[in-house]
């Protein structure tokens, strides 16, 4: 059974950074992708990063450009999102995801991913 679990969320200012961390378990598919999204309340999900642990390659949301870093450790099968620069309207709850593409991150309409976590709240204050 795949279990994701999210930490590393909290409150912040704005400008401020938080590190969101994803412990994977019960995963054997090491060819899928792991990545971010976020919901906001009453918003639609949104991407935000993925990365092949494999490979290394990754993709990013527009809006996490050059502000945020997603990475992961193969030893620990966990996966980083780096957020820094954050804004007020990126208070959301942060999911962690497990898919084998990484079309859901970039897609105008969500796409759910195969497989996520509970969340892990997230909140700037301006």
């Amino acid at each position: 059974q795949v279990q994701l679990v999210e930490s590393g969320g909290g409150s912040v200012q704005a400008g401020g950074s938080l590190r969101l961390s994803c412990a994977a378990s019960g995963y054997t598919y090491s060819t899928d992708c792991m990545g971010w999204f976020r919901q906001a309340p009453g918003k639609e999900r949104e991407g935000v990063a993925a990365i092949y642990p494999g490979g290394g390659s990754t993709v990013y949301a527009e809006s996490a450009k050059d502000r945020f870093i997603i990475s992961h450790d193969n030893a620990k099968n966990t996966v980083y999102l780096q957020m820094n620069s954050l804004k007020p309207e990126e208070t959301a709850m942060y999911y962690c995801a497990a898919d084998p593409t990484m079309d859901w991150v970039l897609s105008s309409a969500f796409l759910s991913p195969e497989h996520w976590g509970q969340g892990t709240q997230v909140t700037v204050s301006s």
